[in-house]
């Protein structure tokens, strides 16, 4: 049963990582920037100014569906952010931008994260009927090799999060410098992006203890 404590309080701070950035981005949507700017204009203003005017930016259904698509080198915006001029959507736009930037200079984790996402999609398809097949049989081969492809999923989450923490960093320096928000507002541009970037420790938090838990049960059982 202790095993299970970890994971059961990784999986708590994931609910909770999920309610906070939903509140967080409602909260400052609701404060206008002082620019003006909407999602789209502070995006596109930010990728021009950096060199990256054939890079388009496209609306999307959804809340919090933004992201950057790097292999058609596309942002794409939620419409709430694309249109609207608060806080959160130019928060939320430049972050995407800065994931374009990121891919202009060759960012590193970026690059690495990029390479292995084929290998990420057949493991993390593939490791769960390993291990399920595994504990059902009591096969030790077989959760092994499902613990090793899980791994990869795992590397592939903590990968991700340097690479979020960087654009985010980027958004909030561009941000301020071209003169989006002033320094007043540039705590609520931190509130956006910190609880944003929140989701993606406590995902790969749960996803460790996961694995600690699968290696544990198949350690004990080899003994």
């Amino acid at each position: 049963m202790m095993m299970y404590i970890p994971v059961l309080l990784a999986f708590a701070l994931t609910i909770w990582a999920q309610f906070r950035v939903k509140g967080t981005f409602k909260k400052w949507t609701q404060v206008q920037a002082s620019s003006g700017l909407t999602g789209y204009q502070a995006a596109r203003r930010m990728l021009d100014s950096n060199g990256l005017h054939d890079v388009p930016i496209e609306p999307v259904r959804g809340a919090l569906t933004d992201h950057y698509d790097p292999i058609n080198r596309v942002v794409r915006l939620s419409e709430p952010v694309y249109y609207e001029s608060s806080i959160s959507a130019i928060s939320v736009a430049c972050h995407e931008v800065g994931h374009a930037i990121q891919h202009k200079v060759h960012y590193p984790f970026l690059v690495a994260r990029h390479r292995i996402f084929p290998i990420v999609n057949f493991a993390s398809g593939i490791a769960p009927f390993l291990l399920i097949a595994g504990f059902l049989f009591n096969a030790l081969g077989l959760i092994g090799l499902g613990i090793i492809f899980f791994s990869i999923a795992v590397a592939f989450q903590l990968i991700t999060l340097p690479v979020e923490f960087n654009a985010s960093n980027r958004a909030r320096e561009l941000m301020v410098a071209e003169g989006f928000i002033t320094n007043n507002e540039e705590r609520g541009v931190a509130k956006v992006l910190n609880a944003a970037a929140l989701t993606y420790v406590a995902a790969a938090l749960l996803s460790l203890m996961e694995l600690l838990r699968y290696i544990l049960i198949f350690t004990q059982n080899r003994d």
